[in-house]
């Protein structure tokens, strides 16, 4: 079995170009760049939709965030905090660190 890959954003940008551009098939582009022509149609969308997105002038959008989810979240953080120092100072007597 094959390890799943990572690209990263210029490579999937680069094919997602070249498959905008109509000059060869998805199936020379998946032979010539070792993808799947499922992940290339994924990519030229994802292109396509996202490019009105550079064009906007002054609208930058940015992420509401709920006050109540980031106080739950920290209150979570400190539990596993105290958890995670508790288990290291129990875990000192067996060799641990």
């Amino acid at each position: 079995m094959r390890k799943r890959r990572n690209h990263d954003a210029g490579f999937k940008a680069r094919v997602a170009l070249e498959a905008v551009k109509g000059e060869r098939t998805m199936s020379e582009l998946a032979a010539d760049y070792g993808v799947h022509p499922t992940m290339i149609h994924q990519w030229k969308k994802a292109l396509l939709d996202g490019a009105a997105d550079i064009f906007e002038r002054g609208t930058k959008k940015t992420a509401e965030v709920d006050e109540d989810t980031v106080r739950s979240l920290h209150a979570k953080i400190g539990e596993l905090a105290v958890a995670n120092d508790f288990l290291s100072r129990k875990l000192k007597p067996w060799g641990g660190k």
